[in-house]
């Protein structure tokens, strides 16, 4: 049965590492829901594993969420009814209900010594037994095990699983998983420290928070049927469950490693959200991809923005099975919401990438070229390579560059030579005139378009892919052009000079 009022889902990171797109499609879907219903969705810390803590990832994970556009209604900076929102904050809170478990006869105080329990488990593993607790404390007098407990004695609260039958646990993805209670392990609630396992703080929390929906990661699967004997020995009623399908590497064999992880960031690809925003990738594409490795709306449609998202997510298509991360299809996706931009936007959005590659710009100093390069953006990080030169006031010439296709160094400079006589001349400047000019070359010199065009090309942006020809050139101003084919056509005559002797 699950819980009644109005939908509220929540997003639960752990601080132990930096937010990647598994954590991210986990929150995006959970804020789909709780908005498309019109109800809330909360952040929490899971912050009790101290040991694997890693300082600023609590930042981290706020800031991908914020920059994805996945603002929450309650949360550690925020407050709300059902805080705190750290589980540090919350640690007396899991002693009263790990007791209360202790007290209805459902868990049980352990006093085992580490030392105990690592012998216990080399002892498994050499019979090729699975991991798992042997019960001696069990079987402890409930009044001893209380004596010892009140002595100061060392000890961690565990779960009492049934032994007998099973239990049936219902994902609505997946269906019901039913399995046996005596293959359930007598899993530690609270540790010796006093901090809550994840186990108890989460059913704890999520009953308290009034969550309704509970979407996660499948790799939870494994614990789930102890989650929803957790629930039962409580008397609660349950969430509905979701486990979210699993990434898989782009060839689609075996789960991503950080190795994996480490090689995508070395081709400027990551799985890591705050990579993904360094490397040029819009919020509203990364959102899009995400959203669409693990769910579809229909066979044909594929462009979402997050409001297109809102309004036709659906738990009913969420779909179980694993996803391969296809960075192509990301490449893909970053070109639609690029060109679905305002020119104005899009200038902002790469002021920040041209002044880290050295050009101090504005968005209005962007804003002229937005016409000639915004189809050709995969990222926002290509606008520097692609329109740079806009803003220098040198360039170099790779010289071999300069050599049109098919053609030597001696007939490349005359082509050019020819180029810059005619444009000297021309006036006015625009992009229709000098068109006019260099397809008029093309045919009078017997040569083909990409032979003359690919020279000019290189003469005045000192780069064989630029965008559009004429457009840049017009763009670029009459004064430039010439000054930079000036420095071209010696460069082109240097190639040409024999070699001095040795």
């Amino acid at each position: 049965m699950s819980q009644q009022g109005p939908v509220r889902t929540r997003f639960a990171p752990s601080p132990t590492g930096w937010l990647h797109i598994g954590g991210a499609r986990t929150a995006l879907y959970s804020f789909l829901l709780a908005r498309q219903a019109g109800g809330q969705f909360i952040l929490r810390i899971e912050d009790t594993d101290r040991k694997r803590y890693v300082p600023g990832s609590e930042e981290d994970l706020m800031e991908g969420l914020r920059w994805l556009g996945l603002e929450w209604d309650e949360g550690p900076d925020k407050g709300g009814p059902y805080g705190p929102y750290r589980q540090s904050e919350r640690k007396a809170l899991y002693r009263r209900y790990a007791e209360e478990l202790v007290a209805r006869g459902h868990a049980y105080y352990c006093f085992c010594t580490p030392e105990r329990l690592a012998r216990l488990r080399e002892e498994q593993r050499r019979r090729k037994l699975p991991p798992r607790y042997d019960g001696l404390c069990r079987r402890l007098d409930p009044e001893e095990a209380r004596r010892r407990v009140e002595a100061g004695e060392s000890h961690v609260i565990r779960f009492k699983a049934p032994r007998e039958g099973t239990v049936t646990a219902h994902d609505l993805i997946r269906g019901d998983i039913t399995v046996a209670n005596k293959d359930i392990d007598d899993y530690i609630l609270l540790k010796s420290d006093g901090y809550p396992t994840y186990h108890l703080a989460v059913v704890v929390d999520d009953h308290l928070m009034k969550i309704t929906h509970v979407l996660r990661g499948a790799e939870w699967l494994g614990t789930f049927p102890l989650h929803v004997h957790l629930y039962r020995a409580f008397g609660w009623p349950e969430p509905i469950w979701v486990h979210l399908s699993t990434f898989l590497k782009p060839s689609g064999k075996g789960k991503i490693s950080k190795r994996d992880a480490d090689i995508f960031r070395k081709d400027h690809k990551s799985v890591l959200i705050r990579d993904l925003r360094e490397f040029g990738y819009l919020p509203e594409a990364v959102n899009n991809w995400m959203a669409l490795m693990g769910w579809s709306y229909d066979d044909r449609t594929e462009f979402f923005t997050l409001d297109d998202l809102i309004e036709k997510f659906s738990l009913e298509r969420l779909k179980p099975s694993p996803a391969a991360v296809n960075f192509s299809k990301l490449d893909h996706f970053n070109g639609l919401h690029i060109r679905a931009l305002a020119p104005e936007e899009l200038a902002r959005r790469l002021v920040p990438f041209f002044q880290k590659a050295g050009y101090s710009v504005t968005p209005e100093d962007l804003l002229p070229l937005i016409p000639i390069i915004q189809t050709r953006l995969t990222t926002l990080e290509d606008g520097p390579q692609l329109a740079g030169f806009f803003f220098q006031e040198d360039i170099e010439h790779p010289e071999q560059d300069l050599i049109g296709d098919k053609m030597d160094a001696a007939s490349s400079y005359q082509a050019l030579s020819k180029v810059y006589q005619r444009l000297e001349a021309l006036d006015p400047w625009t992009t229709e005139t000098i068109e006019q000019v260099l397809r008029g070359l093309v045919e009078e010199l017997g040569l083909k378009p990409r032979q003359l065009f690919g020279i000019v090309r290189v003469a005045v942006t000192g780069r064989r892919v630029s965008p559009p020809l004429f457009e840049t050139m017009a763009l670029l101003g009459k004064e430039r052009c010439l000054r930079w084919m000036k420095q071209a056509l010696a460069a082109l005559e240097r190639l040409q000079a024999p070699a001095s002797p040795s």
